[in-house]
């Protein structure tokens, strides 16, 4: 189950949405063509890893496309936006029956759990520690 995957210099994970530089040959002609999507799944180990990008196409149409990584066709992988930080699920799958805006409402939650996080204050005193310090200063006091 991997989570993060190095093509050449561009390092990508699971939810992020990227574009796919291919290189598509017709008969002598050579043409470059980019696939934009969101990853959904890394597959396999070592040599054999693929990845399988997800975009919506026309007239509302889930259309998949799966990579080998070390394909000769795949000219450059970019990364348009990161997804979520640490996801929980190495393939995305339920996301191909969520429309985007459900998809987005995944990520807008995710992200305001990280803001509040950030806004606590990390050195909470508690009840507990409050009366340990007051009873050990009594006690040093006799």
């Amino acid at each position: 189950m991997a989570l993060n995957l190095n093509h050449k210099e561009n390092k990508f994970s699971i939810g992020d949405t990227v574009k796919v530089h291919q290189k598509i040959s017709e008969g002598e002609k050579t043409r470059s063509q980019i696939f934009e999507g969101m990853v959904i799944a890394i597959k396999n180990r070592d040599t054999g890893k693929s990845f399988t990008v997800r975009r919506i196409g026309s007239q509302k149409i889930g259309i998949e496309a799966i990579f080998p990584i070390l394909s000769p066709n795949i000219e450059k992988v970019e990364v348009v936006r990161h997804g979520v930080e640490g996801s929980r699920h190495a393939k995305l799958y339920y996301t191909r029956y969520k429309s985007n805006r459900e998809v987005e409402k995944i990520y807008s939650r995710f992200i305001s759990k990280e803001k509040t996080k950030a806004l606590k204050p990390k050195n909470k005193v508690t009840k507990k520690m409050t009366k340990a310090k007051t009873a050990k200063k009594s006690s040093t006091k006799k």
